[in-house]
């Protein structure tokens, strides 16, 4: 057998198999326990491990299948030895095709890649200017979740700013892969043009900060109402001005950890809450694994707090019409396109970049 599943051992195989085994026997008594927790876990695990063992037999048989192909074709000759041929050619293309996706589903798993994501944008430097970029790139990334098949997009909240920005706008999107998708957007975003707000044509540097959370569920994050600190306000508009006259808003402050999250949307004070704890769930879920991952290595740092936001992640150049990641040294040049919500070619290249990254370790230690 070459490729991917000749790293991929027999008894790899087989031990996956027991562990496949073993799980289908714990989710049993996971449902009768009642631990929704455990039982959503067990069951993602169980879930991987049965893709990958169905795609390692399709790999082997499909490599027995171009093996024979070739014996076929090396006894034949005339019309045998052609119609041997193609079926060589369609056993190998599929082989190929199976062996790719094996060493795809052996790569290191990330523990949110089935879940949805919430999407925080806030201006950061640059003034009234930086709040206008944070309402760009929320348009930005509206439009490219509406272009994705099976995604949808939900606005959860936002806070206006005085000249039409968001000082800070919060989203949710779910479907097929978002996390794998979006989890890289995250990190200071920066712009360079000539801003409204500038009278004298000069090109000014502003930037927004983005960060993506993997959308916990209510079994992923125990909250103890007692931690929480409930506030209710006046929702309000630019320059502070209030928009209506009941106290609809919320302020939700997690006295643990000091998170708080603030939701104003909503005409109803219990729509704002439950969208308020949607958030904060999911702050504390990253969290929680932050600080889980903290514990083996010395974990990448945070998409914002990590650093300053002089460490942008991407540059968005007016003047120029360019924009650059400077993660994977891409630089395109077509800003309008990217800002109408075309993503796909940095997006690939992010994703080419960490699976590359990923493939080593994998080979290392036999994935899954």
């Amino acid at each position: 057998m070459s490729g991917a599943f000749e790293a991929f051992e027999s008894e790899r195989l087989v031990a996956l198999e027991a562990e496949r085994a073993e799980l289908e026997q714990k989710l049993g008594e996971g449902a009768a326990s009642g631990d929704r927790a455990q039982f959503a876990e067990l069951g993602r695990r169980l879930a991987r491990i049965g893709e990958i063992i169905d795609v390692a037999h399709e790999a082997r048989d499909a490599q027995a299948d171009a093996e024979a192909a070739q014996d076929l074709l090396d006894a034949s000759d005339g019309d045998d030895a052609a119609e041997a041929s193609d079926m060589l050619e369609v056993a190998t293309e599929r082989a190929a095709s199976l062996d790719e996706r094996l060493k795809d589903l052996l790569l290191p798993q990330d523990p949110n890649d089935e879940r949805d994501v919430i999407v925080e944008i806030q201006g950061a430097e640059g003034g009234e200017e930086a709040n206008i970029w944070a309402r760009d790139l929320f348009e930005m990334y509206r439009a490219y979740v509406a272009a994705q098949p099976g995604w949808s997009f939900e606005l959860l909240g936002s806070q206006d700013s005085d000249m039409g920005g968001f000082t800070n706008v919060t989203f949710a999107a779910r479907g097929p892969g978002v996390w794998r998708t979006l989890k890289h957007e995250g990190g200071p975003h920066r712009v360079q043009r000539v801003p409204v707000t500038e009278s004298q044509g000069r090109v000014h540097t502003s930037s927004a900060t983005v960060s993506v959370l993997p959308e916990a569920e209510e079994v992923d994050v125990e909250i103890d109402p007692n931690d929480l600190i409930v506030d209710t306000f006046r929702s309000s508009g630019p320059g502070g001005q209030s928009v209506n006259t009941t106290d609809s808003a919320v302020r939700v402050t997690h006295k643990p950890t000091g998170v708080v999250v603030s939701m104003q949307d909503e005409k109803s004070q219990l729509q704002n809450r439950a969208k308020a704890m949607r958030v904060l769930r999911s702050r504390l879920l990253q969290l929680q694994q932050e600080a889980h991952a903290a514990e083996v290595a010395a974990h990448k740092r945070d998409q914002v707090r990590g650093g300053g936001r002089s460490e942008k992640i991407r540059t968005y150049n007016f003047k120029e019409s360019r924009v650059t990641d400077h993660r994977v040294g891409l630089t395109i040049y077509k800003l309008d396109r990217v800002l109408a919500g075309e993503l796909d070619e940095i997006v690939e290249a992010l994703a080419s970049a960490e699976r590359e990254q990923l493939l080593a370790a994998a080979v290392a230690d036999g994935g899954a």
